[in-house]
């Protein structure tokens, strides 16, 4: 991946669970920043041209035989180097300083004493809060670093060689446990680095739009529109820089939310003025999913229908070159695999397959960016609060917020239920706070009463979750009175319900989607 930013940090990750979170800290920064894997040659480092290095933590020891190692020519690249965790003991292993099992591994909250001489903690008290997690010390720094903090279990938990711009920490600046860790990741970044403030989403708008249209050149491009913060944003930066040969294709599954077809069509039709093909394919979507009930049967049939409506719809338009698509950076960190296989939990939500098969080449703007970067190129580009806030949803829509059997009359039933359960944590103000909050039909009827009948009707279950990319996720403690009023609501409000219950389940072990 190459960039035109000219001040950059590159991190060098060694399986660090938080690696990406050291990448978003320092992007905070208004710094840009790029994760690559701890192997990476110095010759590709060299060409990234980074302002400096951190060496990320990991679960390895340094002392065994296969611990993952970086290309020592780092060391001699004059480049300023922040060590973190494993990345210190790195340092110290290559350096021919020692390190050693710690008598009493260090997990959780500590507290370290520091010299405040030191440019990395210029500026911040002498006794620091900070998390630890490591398992090995440094006995001995190397030759040229000196100790600048110390920790009850360890006496060199930060050490520097000033005038080679080496720093090492013990511990992780970068999660929210250490609450001055972002003062010293920003000593490192502005004084050691020598970096300014200078990477925004103005800038990368600005740049954004020349390289696509030096890419695109005189070509046409098309889009995939679903209505989601990527695509949308995508497509409006697309159409900034290159105007009408962009095509954006719609289609509408017939698994959408309430009002959300027409939502988009409006927005970027008549509100952007973008060249949309809206296709309504719903009774076809639902014709192949008659009597199917088996989730990854059902992912698989609606990615594969999309695949081919896309594929007619684009035969329609005549030549066109590109393919955009809203590729994010944890996507390309993930598809490096720096930490080796991982067992496949479920198809993934978005339809995939369409570059191998229409031989287009790729406009993918957002390969560089996060999530909550995206959406800060959407308010640069001012697209509407409900577009570049909308919480995640998934490719296959409804379809997998329906257990069992889709059919109209489901459908209707679980679009009704949603839409009161996103208006009323809207009403709420917690929106914006939650990663995903959403209603889902469930494949069984209970038993219940309603004036003086008995009912015999479907279940909806609500689930609102907290995360920060949808990796992991925490249910949310919604207050009583809001889920009584949702339950309410629901049940009186929408024919064929006459039960609401709350999924307290965390990922893991269950997962954000039901199927």
């Amino acid at each position: 991946m190459t960039t035109l930013h000219q001040e950059k940090i590159l991190i060098l990750d060694f399986g660090s669970q938080y690696t990406q979170l050291i990448a978003r800290r320092v992007r905070e920064l208004n710094v840009y920043s790029e994760i690559r894997p701890f192997n990476e040659p110095f010759d590709a480092i060299r060409e990234f041209g980074p302002s400096g290095l951190i060496l990320s933590g990991g679960p390895s020891s340094v002392l065994d035989e296969a611990a993952p190692l970086p290309d020592p020519g780092i060391f001699e690249s004059g480049l300023p180097i922040l060590g973190i965790c494993y990345g210190m003991q790195v340092m110290t292993h290559l350096l021919d300083g020692k390190v050693a099992p710690a008598a009493h591994r260090e997990y959780g909250a500590a507290e370290v004493t520091h010299d405040s001489e030191s440019e990395l903690f210029r500026g911040l008290e002498a006794d620091l809060r900070v998390w630890m997690s490591h398992g090995d010390r440094i006995d001995s720094p190397p030759a040229g670093f000196v100790p600048i903090a110390e920790s009850g279990n360890s006496p060199v938990a930060a050490m520097a060689d000033e005038k080679r711009r080496f720093y090492a920490l013990q511990f992780h600046p970068e999660v929210v446990h250490t609450p001055r860790g972002g003062e010293i990741l920003k000593n490192f970044v502005y004084k050691i680095c020598g970096c300014g403030p200078t990477w925004t989403m103005h800038s990368f708008v600005e740049q954004s739009i020349e390289k696509i249209r030096d890419q695109v050149g005189e070509g046409r491009v098309l889009c995939a529109l679903s209505g989601g913060v990527d695509s949308s944003v995508a497509a409006v930066l697309i159409h900034k820089a290159i105007g009408d040969r962009l095509t954006c294709i719609y289609v509408d599954n017939g698994l959408m939310r309430l009002g959300e077809s027409e939502k988009v069509v409006r927005t970027f039709r008549d509100e952007f003025h973008i060249n949309l093909q809206a296709v309504d394919a719903s009774a076809r979507f639902l014709e192949k999913l008659t009597g199917v009930t088996d989730p990854e049967k059902k992912r698989k049939i609606i990615g594969n229908e999309f695949i081919r409506i896309f594929e007619e719809e684009a035969a329609k338009i005549g030549k066109v070159d590109f393919l955009a698509q809203g590729t994010l950076y944890p996507d390309v960190i993930e598809s490096v695999s720096f930490k080796g296989p991982s067992a496949t939990i479920k198809s993934h939500h978005n339809v995939g397959g369409l570059p191998a098969r229409m031989k287009l080449k790729l406009v993918e703007p957002f390969r560089e960016l996060f999530k909550d970067e995206v959406r800060l190129v959407g308010e640069e580009l001012n697209l509407p609060p409900e577009i570049i806030y909308r919480q995640p949803f998934p490719g296959p829509g409804l379809g997998i917020r329906i257990l069992g059997e889709i059919n109209e009359v489901r459908l209707s039933i679980l679009r009704k239920a949603d839409a009161i359960v996103i208006e009323e944590i809207k009403g709420a103000g917690l929106y914006r706070e939650i990663w995903q909050s959403f209603a889902v039909l469930l494949p069984i009827k209970t038993v219940g009463v309603m004036g003086d009948e008995r009912t015999y009707d479907h279940v909806i279950a609500i689930r609102a979750v907290t995360s920060l990319d949808g990796m992991t996720a925490d249910w949310v403690q919604l207050p009583y009175d809001l889920l009584a009023r949702i339950s309410s609501r629901i049940i009186n409000e929408v024919k064929g319900v006459n039960r609401v219950t709350y999924d307290i389940s965390s990922k893991p072990p269950g997962t954000i989607e039901w199927e």
